[in-house]
């Protein structure tokens, strides 16, 4: 999948292009909102609730924004009040990068088989994470545990990879469910 940042309109894409067009790596484990995130994080928070004010975005897409932009408990907010599997979904990466596995993987079962997992699969495939002929949303978490123990080293870069393309997906997913994309 090429990422298009602006095949969400104007507003999303220059909230994205306030850090890295939607290709950012984001860290395996938040930090505090606003401060261990960008730089643009106060910029980019700013204009995601004033699109939330005006009821511009859907709720999943939103919290896949704030994510993004390591606003990690407005993220978690909205994720957790999402009754869908996109809701599950963003809530289990949320638990995943808190890091709290067991959390995770509670809400990655609730979430099923989603549309997105074969695209993943071959995605991850292609960065060299392959755990067989389905995408494993568990195994994927306890890489990313595994992968934490290891800065620097090549899991940890396969998981960080993994995880743009797992947000990519999640996000024009989300988007193109609503009519955005």
């Amino acid at each position: 999948m090429q990422f298009d940042p602006k095949a969400y309109g104007p507003e999303v894409a220059a909230i994205l292009a306030l850090d890295g067009d939607g290709e950012r790596l984001m860290p395996l484990v938040h930090g505090p909102s606003l401060v261990h995130g960008p730089r643009s994080s106060h910029e980019a928070k700013a204009a995601l609730e004033a699109l939330a004010r005006r009821k511009l975005l859907p709720e999943a897409a939103l919290a896949g924004l704030y994510l993004y932009f390591s606003c990690w408990h407005e993220a978690h907010e909205i994720a957790q009040n999402i009754s869908s599997p996109e809701g599950s979904y963003w809530h289990a990466i949320v638990h995943r990068q808190e890091p709290d596995a067991g959390n995770a993987g509670y809400w990655f079962r609730q979430v099923g088989a989603h549309p997105i997992f074969p695209a993943l699969r071959k995605q991850a495939a292609q960065i060299g994470v392959d755990f067989g002929p389905r995408w494993d949303p568990i195994a994927f978490i306890e890489m990313c545990e595994r992968a934490r123990q290891q800065p620097g080293s090549e899991i940890e870069r396969m998981a960080i990879e993994t995880q743009r393309a797992e947000w990519q997906l999640l996000f024009d997913h989300c988007a193109a469910k609503t009519g955005l994309a």
